[in-house]
């Protein structure tokens, strides 16, 4: 099963989707937050045949939710709306983690997609095995 996943931002959204597999998170891109986001996305999905978008879910670390989960869930519902998937996983620190792997880049975004990728498919192979 192909998956995408999406670290949302109030400014920039980073994007990452896994091998044909469904194997390994690759970060692909990051996006300005605006009003060619949903299409972008939208696109990117259908190009690669993505079948479930995962999202990172914005908590605070006493396990409430950060004031843009909010936005999170409406854009979630929007894209649930176009008839794909959409789960949320949870994140925390996954742009500080990208950052410090890689270094400040123009790709954190999309690393931080990417961990929040790799962080749901070991969930989802757990539950498995």
């Amino acid at each position: 099963m192909k998956l995408m996943a999406v670290d949302y931002g109030a400014k920039r959204v980073g994007i990452a989707s896994t091998d044909e597999a469904g194997e390994f998170a690759i970060p692909r891109m990051v996006l300005p937050n605006d009003e060619n986001l949903l299409k972008a996305i939208l696109d990117f999905a259908l190009e690669n045949k993505i079948e479930k978008i995962v999202i990172g879910e914005s908590k605070n670390l006493d396990g409430k939710l950060n004031p843009i989960m909010e936005d999170i869930v409406r854009f979630a519902d929007t894209l649930g709306e176009d008839g794909l998937e959409v789960v949320f996983h949870p994140e925390v620190y996954t742009s500080m983690e990208a950052q410090q792997i890689q270094g400040k880049t123009g790709m954190n975004d999309a690393s931080a997609a990417a961990l929040i990728l790799k962080s749901y498919i070991d969930s989802q192979n757990n539950l498995l095995s």
